[in-house]
């Protein structure tokens, strides 16, 4: 008996559902992200506009953390990948960073917290362009745990 349930707790369906692709991220770009907030069930899309400082690539499809300086205080939000809250992430600008995670952000202000802009050849930018369409086009499976037989 214990044997045949745990078969169907197992057991998983795929439901497609078409999301917007999250573009490729690198420490340093400027995003924003769109994220549905839900108050007193309305819901609204609120944007947070800022740095990315850490990619933390991960099984689940992992997070990233964008800072953000609003009335002279840094704040920090941690975006998952694969969040239903994510409405939408848009890259502003890439940003040329030698380093992996941006923490040393946390210690500067004003000019000096400023990242130079890299700037893409019209034909890497081309390229570029032609993977963002090719991953939008695609739907995203998501699994949901199989109902009881």
């Amino acid at each position: 008996m214990a044997v045949d349930t745990k078969k169907k707790d197992i057991r998983e369906k795929k439901i497609v559902i078409k999301r917007e692709a999250i573009p490729q991220l690198s420490t340093g770009d400027s995003v924003k992200v769109s994220m549905r907030i839900i108050e007193c069930g309305k819901e609204r899309i609120q944007m947070f506009h800022g740095v990315v400082i850490k990619i933390h690539p991960a099984a689940d499809g992992g997070n990233f953390t964008v800072r953000r300086v609003a009335y002279g205080i840094g704040v920090e939000r941690t975006f998952p990948y694969a969040s239903p809250l994510v409405a939408r992430v848009e890259l502003v600008r890439h940003g040329k960073v030698r380093r992996a995670r941006l923490f040393y952000l946390r210690d500067l202000s004003g000019k000096a917290a400023r990242i130079k802009e890299r700037r893409l050849s019209k034909e890497k930018m081309a390229i570029l362009e032609a993977t963002r369409a090719s991953a939008s086009d695609g739907p995203i499976a998501v699994s949901e745990p199989a109902a009881d037989m």
